[in-house]
């Protein structure tokens, strides 16, 4: 077919070439963006890729690579549960399909001779681990490659000899680990040594001889068991690590008595994504740490090399400044050929991730090697020592030809010859050794394989569940008959060892009795079973019960062989538990039915936000404990609404509350800097934990060494924004003073104190207007001055304050177009402070836009928290115009008052003419009018009307502007009602009982505000009826 005839050209053409051969493939939508509504924001044609910015639908920028793959729709499961196209030809990208241009690629020139480098790269959940390993029956690159590796190897026996090593190994904090060894971890993990020969090489890893496709597959199971145990017990994130598989390929062709060796780099990289903060917030620790240092330093080399390929003078190459770069040195830029495969999203939500990837790629394919043969030096060493030995025969031969009887030369020459034999044979059969040592553990792996999988036919056990996928399900534990201890603790016969932050040695008790399985945690130690906290209670535990022990050990609990029916496990994977976790917790998002519609994207990416940050959290909680930080992290949900002028629900997003709890400072971090903070607080927990291994007496000894700026759990402290208060704006635009009394809501609703405040309208030198002043019409202040006073009068119940009396506040607010917040000065240690602070606005040249404002927004009100220590935060009046006396100036003459040009005056001018000579025909006849009506007055007070004509009657406007006013007293206390309704909920802890009594209390509330309205809106009815009946009354009388 033409398909596999390309498929062939494109993997010879990868070893034609010493380029980076680049690959992107675009996975299907996952749970979460199916949930998000996402919208599919990349296209694919040919080899082109073409990515759109959901902001601006005309933002599009495309790349060309040499492979790309689509496997984001049109597939189906077959019977065997593989993953292909719906149709015959159709576009979606398989796993086969990207092996045979990537994989048979690889392979080539591994048995040619040449080194290989397959590199993975692409954000967390991006599909970089299915695509190098694969899940189920859709095997990934590696395990394909491994079985076509092995069928070569067999196809060609006849005339070469092969020999096979694996090797494993994780980066992870710039520590190397090998997956592999049977020795416990060395602190600090493998070091990376140079030789001029090899390059950069781990010391120490070991390398295991494999002769079959099987023996590498049992491998990868240890290794990727050994790595579930490693992140459990360092309290480490899988996603931050990077994974290295080498499969060393050796090939000795008799005939031609030659032989290739070649290298073979599987690499996993780790995710790509970067913690950005939402503001200009930078954290005063370095960002990272060296937990992305390996990362940030590839794509420096990338940088660096892609300049290089274009002819740039590149001075430095930083291929020293991290593990990672050391070990991949060949396979960027040196002796190898590389391929990249770009895993990412095509959805919206992860447009900025998935544009990075595409660039970080594009650079990546500029990059040239210089790859040759590899000739083994062991294979050299055979043939000198042959030659040499050809040569020691030769000389032996002419000795006893001469017929020299040299015995003493003789005897020297033969026992060179037999240590040169020794040497051959003691090479040769180095290979066969090895092998022999390697099938001996293999066998053992595979006895306890065996014994693992009859065990799980016998008893229930518990199995573990990882944020990595690709790490769920290695760890089982069995419960066999009787009480069984699990914890830290490995001394007893009858115990389950297990590690993790906040594991105790003794942390629970298994019960395995008459075919029931019950848990009970001991004291001091932390238990969750479905979502829900257990304490010191024997619980009994059913099939696919969800167990969380210490800060996030989680497991799934699978019952006896004869309650395990279809259920399908997959669904209880790592964000299961932290949902439920959530739940319990009151976040959720509900049901949807089928009527109801569609989550709101923004809520539920704020509540993934949650369940990931939530063990993070955990773990910093149990980190402080540890180290004895007396520091507390709390997750809160921070509502935009609360900060929008216009009151409008915006996005909400994710805060960590961070409480010194001895001192009661209180700071709030944004996610990406506690994300950074937890990095550092890893770095300094294993710290301590390594000193603590090495010198038992002293248990505190990393926490002092730490200098205070140098410590990831403090900061300077600083004022905290507490929560905010709306003083809408409507009443300035009808000149009505507004007094309020704000509830000051904290960003999870709670109720931080009552604000009394005033907006009260004035004239230019700040005299309070009178009834007379208020308009009907707001369009009358158009053109002409406006000037108000913000008064914030008093701050009631001071819940900061209250918490601690060593605190202050002050109230921040910016209205309409000013650039800087302005505050109140700061008022220290009182519950209820007085602030009498007062700001004069004015606009001189009041605008439509002004108008829209004042009739449609709020100012909003900041209650800022201050510590000790911190300075008070200072009205920055940049860019803002004042008066001389004081007065703020909102809103000028804009340009366009000014700048006219001369058709616009032209018009304006014959409109003003058409105007004028209107007006003065309507002026002609008002005077004919007016002197009517001052003869029917006359009359009408000659007739004995002289008492009424001559009392005041005020105009209908200012009765009808006392109406309004007296409408908007009312109204303001019908708010109070409704915010004391919103604020009325039930207690947690009520019974049937308690939430009767709710109920009604809700429903007296609800007649109360029912009643007030009703009567605020009959007042006004009333008062405008007996204005219009007072109206015609007069008419009547003037008529």
């Amino acid at each position: 077919m033409p398909a596999c005839c390309t498929m062939r050209a494109k993997a010879s053409d990868m070893h034609s070439k010493d380029c980076v051969k680049v690959a992107v493939r675009v996975r299907p939508f996952n749970k979460r963006e199916r949930d998000a509504g996402s919208r599919c924001i990349v296209s694919m044609v040919s080899s082109s890729i073409t990515i759109q910015d959901p902001r601006e639908s005309q933002s599009r920028r495309i790349f060309c690579f040499d492979y790309a793959y689509w496997s984001h729709s049109s597939f189906a499961q077959d019977r065997g549960g593989l993953y292909v196209p719906e149709e015959p030809g159709g576009r979606y990208a398989d796993q086969n399909s990207v092996f045979q241009d990537l994989g048979e690629g690889i392979l080539e020139n591994a048995l040619q001779g040449y080194n290989a480098t397959l590199l993975a790269y692409g954000q967390t959940g991006s599909g970089k681990s299915y695509s190098m390993v694969g899940y189920g029956p859709n095997k990934g690159l590696v395990p394909k490659l491994c079985d076509r590796l092995f069928q070569a190897i067999r196809e060609n026996q006849d005339t070469r000899q092969c020999q096979v090593f694996f090797s494993m190994l994780e980066i992870y904090n710039e520590q190397v680990v090998d997956l592999l060894s049977r020795a416990s971890r060395t602190p600090g993990g493998l070091r990376v040594r140079e030789e001029q020969q090899r390059g950069f090489y781990v010391e120490g890893l070991r390398t295991v001889p494999c002769d079959s496709a099987a023996q590498v597959e049992q491998l990868m199971e240890q290794g990727t068991r050994t790595r579930t145990t490693a992140a459990t017990n360092m309290n480490a994130n899988s996603s931050r690590s990077h994974m290295l598989i080498i499969l060393q390929l050796k090939q000795i062709f008799s005939k031609e008595s030659i032989t290739k060796q070649s290298n073979i780099n599987l690499v996993d990289l780790a995710g790509s994504e970067r913690q950005r903060s939402s503001g200009s917030e930078a954290d005063r620790l370095k960002e990272g740490t060296a937990i992305n240092l390996s990362l940030t330093t590839l794509g420096n080399v990338i940088s660096s090399l892609a300049d290089v390929a274009v002819g740039k003078k590149v001075v430095h190459i930083p291929y020293r400044d991290s593990v990672l770069t050391k070990l991949l040195q060949s396979a960027l830029g040196g002796n190898s050929r590389t391929v990249m495969i770009a895993t990412l999203s095509p959805a919206d939500i992860c447009y900025e991730e998935s544009l990075s990837t595409l660039r970080y790629a594009e650079r990546a394919k500029r990059i040239q090697n210089r790859a040759v043969v590899n000739e083994s030096p062991t294979e050299r060493l055979v043939k000198e020592l042959k030659a040499e030995n050809a040569r020691l025969l030769q000389r032996l031969s002419r000795l006893g030809q001469e017929g020299r009887r040299a015995n003493d030369e003789t005897k020297e020459l033969r026992q060179l010859l037999t240590h040169n034999e020794l040497q051959i044979r003691a090479i040769q059969t180095l290979w066969e050794q090895h092998l022999q040592e390697a099938l001996k553990d293999w066998e053992q792996q595979y006895a306890n394989i065996t014994q693992e999988r009859r065990l799980m036919q016998m008893h229930p056990y518990i199995l573990n569940i990882n944020e990595d996928a690709q790490l769920s399900g290695v760890v089982k534990l069995f419960i066999q008959e009787g009480d069984w201890d699990i914890g830290l603790c490995d001394s007893s016969p009858r115990s389950i060892s297990i590690k993790g932050l906040g594991i105790q040695e003794r942390h629970a008790v298994f019960r395995n009795e008459q075919r029931r399985v019950t848990l009970t945690p001991l004291a001091g130690s932390k238990v969750i079973i479905n979502g829900n906290a257990v304490f010191q209670t024997e619980t009994e535990l059913q099939h696919l019960d969800r167990l969380i022990l210490g800060s996030n050990c989680t497991y799934l609990f699978v019952g006896y062989p004869s309650e395990r029916g279809g259920d399908d496990w997959s669904r209880y994977d790592y964000d299961y538990f932290q949902s439920e976790l959530a739940a319990a917790e009151g976040i959720h998002l509900g049901e949807s039915s089928a009527e109801s519609s569609q989550t709101d994207p923004s809520l539920l990416a704020v509540f993934y936000d949650y369940i990931k940050l939530m063990p993070m959290v955990a773990e910093a909680n149990q980190m402080s404990q540890e180290l004895n930080k007396g520091v507390q992290f709390k997750l809160e949900i921070k509502n935009l609404a609360l900060s929008d002028s216009k009151g409008h629900d915006l996005q909400k997003e994710i805060v960590v509350r961070v409480t010194l709890l001895g001192r009661k400072e209180v700071w709030m971090w944004s996610k990406a800097k506690f994300v950074n903070r937890k990095f550092l607080m890893e770095e300094a927990y294993q710290q301590q934990q390594v000193e603590k291994s090495g010198d038992n007496r002293v248990e505190e000894l990393s926490t002092a060494a730490v200098p205070r700026d140098k410590d990831p759990f403090w900061d300077p402290v600083e004022p905290v924004l507490l929560g905010t208060a709306h003083l809408w704006l409507q009443s300035l635009a009808f000149r009505i003073p507004l007094e309020e009394q704000l509830e000051v809501l904290g960003s999870e609703g709670t109720e931080e104190a009552i604000l009394q405040a005033q907006l009260v309208p004035c004239t230019s030198t700040g005299l309070p207007m009178g009834e007379d002043d208020i308009l009907i019409d707001p369009s009358e202040l158009l053109g002409r001055r406006l000037d108000f006073q913000l008064v914030l009068e008093q701050c009631c119940g001071l819940r900061w304050i209250r918490e601690a009396r060593n605190r202050g506040v002050q109230i921040g607010f910016r209205l309409f177009n000013c650039s800087q917040p302005l505050y109140s000065p700061a008022v220290w240690h009182n519950v209820n402070p007085l602030l009498d602070h007062r700001v004069h606005f004015a606009s001189l040249h009041t605008s439509q836009r002004l108008l829209d404002y004042l009739q449609s927004s709020a100012v909003v009100l900041e209650l800022w928290g201050l510590q000790e220590g911190c300075t008070d935060l200072i009205s920055s009046l940049e860019g803002v115009r004042m008066t001389t006396e004081g007065i703020f100036i909102i809103e000028e003459a804009g340009p366009t008052d000014t700048a006219l040009d001369s058709a616009e005056r032209s018009c304006s001018v014959r409109a003003l003419q058409q105007d004028l000579e209107e007006l003065k025909s309507v002026n002609a006849s008002l005077r004919k009018e007016n002197q009517s009506l001052r003869e029917q007055l006359n009359a009408a007070r000659n007739g004995g009307e002289s008492v009424r004509g001559r009392s005041v009657r005020p105009s209908c406007d200012a009765e009808f502007a006392r109406a309004l006013k007296v409408f908007y007293h009312s109204m303001t206390s019908v708010k109070g009602q409704l915010q004391r309704l919103r604020r009325h909920r039930p207690s947690e802890e009520s019974d049937l009982l308690g939430l009767r009594l709710f109920v009604d209390e809700q429903s007296r509330l609800l007649r109360d505000f029912s009643e007030q309205l009703e009567q605020s809106v009959s007042t006004l009815k009333q008062d405008v009826a007996a204005i219009v009946r007072r109206k015609r009354e007069r008419s009547g009388i003037w008529s």
